[in-house]
């Protein structure tokens, strides 16, 4: 099992107490007038918050509630604002829940942002998945997320993503691969593509979706040896739209999940205009996994450190705790 390569660690000498009390001198400022009007000092809350794990975050969050009787997220965006406020609120917020969040986030009001929903699904292992439904359905009264992604998807896009929602990956490791079943996928997927007019998306969607990592992996290669094309660039020609964008999700990450990350990162910062909410959604969520990983496939493929990324794209407070966050 490969080792975690995040960012953030437990702090050692680890005090709940000592950092709530920080935090609320940091936010003392004149009662009831944010800080964006008179100022909070947010060194401290920068440097606790980047500093501590997840569950040590979670700790000083109910530690302010019983020393101060107020929840610290409340104060805390009473405080902030903007895309600083929204770094501190996820950072306060357990993982799982803070991606399910994302999840109702992006199917709500007029229109849906698929690329999200793409990249919180297609990332996840099955037990993952398990978790993130039953989170989702604690958070919000009940509400089923297969039942809001079918409400909100349509098409192929809509099956993929329901059959992601399933958690049915097939498990194992190399060792488990059977290469005769490898080389029928791949010929499957050459038949249900290159090898006819039109393009079978259901084939597509079984193997994908179904089919283990390790077991892709080689199923990728047998493809390239079939029809002398690789699967991306098939995908590419065959499919459009957000399905094929879901298919690519799914091969970026079989390939190298960091990398997946990296080039969701790139995206956010191309063009006009920062994707603000995938670039803190990835930096965050990734923070105690493989961001480190993540770091390194960035400079190499687009030749720039992620933290020169975050300082061209991003400013004021906001920088700073992104910065913090990834360990510049």
């Amino acid at each position: 099992m490969a080792s975690v390569q995040g960012t953030i660690y437990p702090a050692e000498d680890f005090d709940a107490e000592v950092d709530a009390e920080a935090l609320h001198e940091a936010m003392k400022g004149w009662a009831h007038i944010p800080s964006f009007i008179l100022g909070t000092d947010e060194d401290p809350i920068i440097e606790i918050l980047a500093n501590r794990s997840n569950a040590q975050r979670l700790e000083i969050r109910d530690q302010f509630k019983q020393m101060y009787g107020e929840h610290l997220i409340d104060r805390l965006k009473s405080e902030l604002k903007g895309d600083f406020e929204e770094v501190v609120v996820a950072l306060l917020t357990p993982p799982v829940e803070y991606l399910a969040r994302c999840m109702k986030g992006a199917m709500k009001g007029m229109g849906t942002d698929e690329q999200a929903l793409i990249e919180i699904m297609c990332a996840k292992n099955n037990q993952e998945i398990e978790e993130l439904k039953a989170t989702y359905a604690e958070v919000f009264d009940g509400d089923s997320l297969e039942e809001d992604i079918e409400g909100e998807t349509s098409g192929h896009f809509k099956r993929l993503l329901v059959s992601l929602c399933n958690a049915g990956r097939e498990e194992g490791d190399e060792n488990d691969v059977d290469d005769g079943l490898a080389e029928e996928d791949a010929t499957e997927i050459y038949d249900a593509g290159e090898g006819q007019r039109g393009t079978d998306e259901s084939k597509f969607n079984s193997v994908l979706a179904l089919r283990s990592f390790p077991h892709l992996r080689i199923m990728f290669e047998k493809y390239l040896e079939l029809s002398g094309n690789s699967i991306d660039n098939m995908i590419d020609e065959e499919c459009d739209g957000v399905i094929k964008d879901g298919y690519m999700a799914i091969v970026y990450c079989v390939r190298n999940i960091p990398g997946f990350f990296a080039k969701r990162i790139n995206d956010a910062c191309k063009g006009m205009g920062t994707d603000d909410s995938t670039l803190i959604r990835c930096i965050v969520s990734r923070s105690e996994i493989d961001l480190q990983q993540v770091k390194e496939v960035f400079e190499t493929r687009y030749g720039r450190p992620l933290s020169e990324a975050i300082r061209d794209e991003c400013g004021g407070d906001y920088k700073n705790m992104l910065l913090a966050v990834v360990k510049d």
